[in-house]
């Protein structure tokens, strides 16, 4: 009688002890499936203030491309193009024939033609994915969004946004949330930008819708829908994630590139000595 107890408890006892141990390797799983939730503001918003920054060659070209020598040859390996498997859903944009054809030209004139060479404010998507961080700060009532290229910014219109008066080349930005998800539609912007540094263009018709998503407390997934009539056969996406700058004393430098490009833009009007 006592062996079989004795057996019993035994089995009891392992039996306990693999169910605790099926509990304990379940755990993790059951709350990896859970989704992300982000610390809130004192309105009781997602809190996506930070210094963020992609990771990406988005910038050089938002589709798939690979590596190659740069435009200016002398430069050689520093100056060279950097591949990349590109950002936009589907892998193709959408060209319209006529408009494919402008795009082609755009990348063989890049070296002179494209607007960030000239320092003009870079328009919506591209401030997201340059190579410089850009600072989000919410209040109660709209949202900043500050980019270090330019001396960029621009104000997300929480409540009723007022009319926008007039193209502009970061445009007119009006928000809400979904959830956790802050939705930016970005209109009246003139058709002065480019995508990137290939020469993927749009006109004044552009329309553009943002989503950023936490993911993590150092990530966000930063998408874009991106419609143009005029330009596109069709809506297209780009999407990436942003990451936070976690130095100790991460901020927003100054890179008011103007002062880089006044020879390039305006040397031909100097007053030539003897003259």
């Amino acid at each position: 009688m006592q062996k079989k107890w004795v057996r019993g408890a035994l089995f009891a006892s392992a039996a306990a002890v693999l169910a605790t141990a099926l509990h304990l390797g379940a755990t993790p799983a059951a709350r990896a499936a859970e989704p992300y939730k982000a610390p809130r503001t004192a309105d009781g918003k997602a809190d996506l203030n930070g210094i963020w920054q992609a990771v990406n060659t988005a910038n050089w070209d938002l589709q798939e491309h690979v590596a190659r020598t740069g435009l200016v040859v002398a430069l050689g390996a520093v100056g060279a193009e950097p591949g990349g498997l590109g950002v936009v859903e589907g892998g193709e944009i959408p060209y319209l024939p006529e408009a494919a054809a402008k795009k082609k030209a755009n990348f063989e004139n890049r070296l002179t033609d494209d607007p960030e060479i000239k320092c003009y404010l870079p328009g919506v998507p591209r401030a997201t994915y340059m190579p410089y961080p850009f600072q989000i700060v919410q209040t109660s009532k709209d949202i900043l969004i500050a980019y270090e290229y330019a001396g960029a910014m621009r104000t997300i219109e929480m409540t009723k946004a007022p009319a926008n008066p007039a193209d502009s080349w970061m445009g007119h930005s009006a928000g809400h949330w979904e959830g956790d998800t802050l939705v930016i539609d970005v209109t009246g912007q003139n058709d002065q930008t480019w995508f990137d540094r290939a020469g993927d263009f749009h006109s004044d018709a552009l329309h553009v819708v943002e989503r950023y998503t936490p993911m993590s407390p150092d990530a966000l997934m930063y998408e874009a829908t991106i419609e143009d009539p005029k330009v596109y056969s069709r809506p297209w996406k780009i999407s990436m994630p942003l990451y936070r700058r976690l130095e100790k004393n991460a901020q927003i430098t100054e890179f008011r590139c103007v002062a880089f490009v006044e020879e390039l833009l305006y040397g031909k009007f100097r007053k030539q000595a003897g003259k």
